[in-house]
């Protein structure tokens, strides 16, 4: 454990810090695997409205630096291809 008052405070934060990047990782990991589901049941309007989410919450991942921008990218091109083999 920290002595000094000011490491004390970043440990404070970086647990807050911590938890939020956890939810926020979690967030976007479900919403890939609901868009992945839409593909696999065949639900092209579902699966189109699920690619938005997921690629609006790939993109507020890299502006949190949660995830690199080049594995958002990829992701997203991943997924874009899947819902086109759909249609």
């Amino acid at each position: 454990m920290p002595n000094i008052k000011s490491a004390k405070k970043r440990v404070k934060v970086i647990e807050k810090k911590t938890a939020i990047n956890t939810a926020r990782k979690t967030a976007l990991k479900t919403a890939i695997k609901k868009f992945e589901a839409a593909v696999v049941a065949g639900d092209k309007a579902a699966a189109a409205a699920l690619y938005n989410e997921a690629a609006k919450k790939l993109d507020q991942g890299v502006a949190h630096g949660i995830v690199h921008k080049n594995k958002a990218a990829r992701k997203k091109s991943q997924l874009a291809l899947k819902l086109a083999k759909l249609a």
